[in-house]
């Protein structure tokens, strides 16, 4: 593990920037961070299945019984054991939801709908367009193998068989599994509680005109609801100007009533940024990482006190959603339980250069095209303080530290975001 000192750079050791030579990569700043921070589990909550999409599993869902409970026709037909002639007498039919009225003989058939069980002698399912009818007896005219044209018992689901493991975010196919398995309540983890506090005497609301120098608080609305994607129950905290005193009492009062926090500002080096020396004030381990070798975001902050994260994000609006995104992201996921949350991606093809820097990590947002079939990927002017760019973005391009540059014509890997992001164009 590194020495703390090697983890903050910046004002932690009396500097008034940050030094670059001892900044982390993400990936670093992320394994120091969980190498001095235990995050507590999340709380355990029972709620009915159909309020739980979007939250994630607390216990292992066991499958009690197999599924199929029985062999059942995948097509209208004759149940009918294979082999044998192909003239057979017609001694009924199996009703939907109803086993079948008895079994059959080598010379005997059931009419079956789809989905219908199985009866007892059967092997197989003739399809009803493979069969002459001569009154009540069927002529076939295809041979059918066993096992054809049928779902066998447990082919689904095994009793006993773990089919959906804890720590997974549920959507519509897990909600399924759950019901078929019988789950009309499912046990989920609380959602965490993310207080957001913008920093700012610039800061106004978003109802408010601005004056010169101001502008609306966004940020924290962004942050909000990139959390709720993520799966955490976003807390819009008061503003608080640029004053020790105020944004101490503040975070003290969001750690009493959260599970963690994110502050949006006041994470640079200037006398006016007090986020680090704050944090550090309220207790251990206090800011782990201060300064990523990224763009945008390099001024983020990464602390906790106690097991409860502090986020310290940049001022700027897209570099506050960006690191959030591409490098807090892991936090947030261990905050809810989750344990499936590698984000969406898309592959495409660079239609323009990609530039990065050696020895840095950059994020750089793209728009997406659809050229006849090509997903065509163009890189945005990565203007950390303008809050349209990541709205006009699809997505955007990890460039990493020893392969900063993407030519066009070459693939590259667009991340999308949690809360969604610009449509893919079409070209006329």
């Amino acid at each position: 593990m590194r020495d703390q000192s090697a983890v903050l750079p910046g004002d932690a050791r009396g500097e008034r920037s940050f030094a670059a030579e001892r900044l982390l990569a993400p990936s670093q700043a992320i394994c120091a961070y969980f190498a001095r921070v235990e995050i507590a589990p999340p709380p355990v909550e029972r709620v009915a299945l159909g309020a739980a999409a979007g939250r994630v599993l607390a216990s292992d869902a066991i499958a009690g019984e197999d599924h199929p409970s029985h062999a059942r026709s995948t097509m209208d037909g004759f149940a009918i054991l294979s082999g044998g002639g192909a003239r057979r007498t017609i001694v009924g039919g199996v009703r939907m939801g109803s086993a079948a009225p008895h079994a059959i003989d080598a010379n005997q058939t059931l009419r079956i709908p789809t989905g219908g069980a199985l009866p007892d002698g059967a092997d197989a399912v003739i399809p009803i367009e493979d069969v002459d009818l001569e009154g009540e007896t069927i002529v076939m005219r295809a041979k059918v193998a066993a096992g054809e044209n049928l779902t066998q018992r447990a082919a689904d689901l095994r009793a006993g068989e773990c089919v959906l493991a804890a720590g997974r975010r549920l959507g519509a196919p897990e909600l399924g599994v759950l019901a078929t398995l019988g789950c009309a309540t499912v046990e989920v983890f609380a959602r965490p509680r993310f207080g957001i506090i913008s920093t700012g005497d610039e800061l106004i609301d978003v109802a408010a005109t601005p004056s010169l120098g101001q502008i609306r608080d966004s940020n924290r609305y962004a942050i909000g609801a990139a959390l709720a994607a993520l799966g955490a129950e976003p807390v819009q905290l008061p503003r608080v100007c640029d004053d020790a005193d105020a944004l101490r009492d503040a975070l003290r009062a969001a750690l009493d009533g959260c599970d963690a926090v994110v502050l949006t500002g006041g994470s640079s080096v200037g006398e006016r940024d007090l986020t680090p020396q704050i944090v550090a004030e309220l207790g251990p381990p206090g800011p782990i990482v201060h300064g990523v070798r990224v763009k945008p975001g390099k001024p983020t902050l990464l602390g906790a006190i106690g097991s409860k994260p502090v986020i310290g994000l940049p001022g700027n609006p897209a570099s506050a959603l960006m690191i959030l995104e591409a490098v807090a992201r892991p936090i947030v996921a261990a905050c809810t339980g989750v344990t499936n949350d590698a984000p969406l991606t898309i592959d495409a093809i660079a239609d323009k250069l990609f530039r990065g820097r050696e020895g840095w990590t950059w994020f750089v947002p793209a728009k997406v095209r659809n050229a006849g079939g090509r997903l065509l990927a163009e890189p945005l002017p990565l203007r950390s303080s303008h809050v349209s760019l990541l709205a006009r973005a699809c997505g955007y391009v990890t460039l990493g530290e020893t392969a900063p540059n993407v030519e066009a014509g070459e693939s590259v890997r667009l991340t999308l975001f949690s809360s969604g992001g610009a449509p893919i164009e079409r070209s006329q």
